[in-house]
């Protein structure tokens, strides 16, 4: 079952059996990896469709370069290429590609089993990961700006009204806007209570002369490789 398919064909050539074959495991392997990267996730159907194209197209390359170094090292070169006119993906993109290249290497060294068997466990690994929870969010974490005039020291200014509020507050940045007249303050927030979220922001009304205020969840960044 590990065993590569083409040892049969080393005498004789490859036959269109056994490359249709392993052209039809690719096609089949690569659909299957489009369908795993949409499950709870959002994707476009330009990536969807590369993804499962892209086992067949390595395949094919490998099929006709196997044995042959010097056309491999020119392939290798051609495919570095596109590296430098694609944008970065995230962490799961990049992972779903490297899988994809990686079954149609397989594939095209007819090793169909490997590629059928290593895509079942990055599946069931991706799955559970996805299913299992590794991180709760905190429904009273926010993200608070604050704007105050240029004139008003900001250094320990709201230190009691967080001390009331909050079980974490931090000063993240700190910048100037409308032409330097303004500061706005940006705040990492730990509410004590999510009922006391308007309280608190009246205070803070209070105390920056009723300027600009906006306190909301914190912007989950991107993972990129």
């Amino acid at each position: 079952m590990l065993n590569s398919i083409l040892l049969s064909a080393e005498s004789s050539g490859m036959s269109m059996e056994v490359f249709l074959a392993c052209t039809a495991v690719s096609l089949v392997l690569g659909i299957l990896i489009s369908v795993l990267h949409c499950y709870r996730n959002r994707s476009s159907k330009n990536f969807l469709l590369t993804l499962a194209i892209l086992p067949v197209v390595v395949q094919v390359v490998i099929t006709i370069v196997n044995g042959n170094l010097g056309t491999g090292v020119a392939v290798m070169g051609a495919f570095s290429l596109i590296r430098f006119r694609s944008v970065p993906g995230n962490a799961r993109e990049i992972g779903n590609i490297f899988l994809a290249m990686v079954i149609g290497l397989a594939d095209g060294m007819g090793y169909i089993g490997i590629a059928a068997m290593l895509f079942v466990i990055v599946a069931v690994l991706q799955i559970l990961l996805l299913i299992i929870p590794v991180h709760v969010e905190n429904p009273c974490e926010k993200i608070l700006k604050i704007t105050i005039p240029e004139n008003l020291d900001y250094e320990g200014i709201f230190d009691d009204v967080f001390q009331k509020y909050t079980v974490k507050a931090q000063l993240y940045k700190v910048r100037t806007v409308n032409m330097g007249s303004l500061y706005e303050l940006q705040y990492g927030i730990i509410l004590r209570n999510e009922s006391i979220e308007k309280a608190f922001l009246d205070d803070i009304r209070c105390r920056n002369g009723n300027l600009g205020l906006c306190c909301g969840r914190p912007v989950s960044q991107g993972e990129e490789l």
